[in-house]
């Protein structure tokens, strides 16, 4: 499904070379649950982002459903992303001007979906994650722990065939969490969706098929569970 070739990641300020990213080889098939894990700065975030093709590499290749992302333009990337990938983001990334139903519904319509059925996909992902409720009110009007259900809620609704996911139950307690992680490997499980995630957690990587550890931006272990 996706392949990034010696990537590498660094910012330069005059003579001073700061690296994030250091010469990452990674395949990931489809079908996959990849749980990504290592300490605060050893470059899961970034990783992450340039596999959702929200940030891009300073150096290697990067190739997904066969597609060469690194010579891709703007557009180009940006519609193949709205296509394929859902994103959980630790800092949930809700639109402030929009409600709860429309932040969710708002993939749908780059998808071109009629009015019914996005009303009714909609309805179904309020109801999955018990926030019909709250799907009048604004992102400032949650608690943390509900806006991360919208953001994932919003990640779901079309589908994808590759959901990344940034410590999705970070903000959220532990019931929360576990119904959560259950739901991801019933996705991966039942539906095939592909899955990587990136998590501080060693019981949410073990629901993964694959742990891979970073230190310093370099691979340091990937191990099949």
């Amino acid at each position: 499904m996706l392949s990034l070739k010696n990537i590498s990641k660094y910012h330069k300020a005059g003579s001073l070379k700061t690296t994030i990213l250091q010469n990452i080889n990674l395949d990931v098939d489809a079908g996959e649950f990849v749980s990504i894990m290592g300490p605060s700065g050893s470059g899961k975030s970034t990783l992450l982002n340039i596999i959702g093709m929200l940030d891009e590499p300073s150096e290697g290749y990067q190739y997904f459903l066969n597609e060469p992302v690194h010579q891709l333009k703007d557009k180009q990337r940006s519609a193949l992303y709205k296509a394929n990938i859902g994103f959980v983001f630790q800092a949930y990334h809700l639109i402030d001007e929009l409600t709860v139903y429309e932040n969710i519904e708002t993939p749908l319509l780059y998808h071109d979906i009629k009015s019914g059925e996005r009303k009714a996909l909609v309805a179904d992902m309020l109801d999955r994650f018990q926030i019909v409720g709250k799907k009048d009110l604004f992102p400032s009007q949650l608690s943390g722990g509900q806006q991360q259900l919208v953001g994932i809620a919003r990640a779901l609704i079309v589908s994808p065939k590759l959901l990344l996911a940034d410590e999705p139950t970070g903000n959220l307690n532990s019931k929360q969490g576990d119904e959560i992680m259950e739901l991801f490997s019933k996705l991966n499980k039942e539906e095939g969706m592909t899955i990587i995630q990136v998590t501080h957690s060693e019981k949410n990587a073990a629901y993964g098929t694959r742990i891979i550890n970073l230190l310093d931006g370099t691979i340091e272990s990937s191990k099949n569970i």
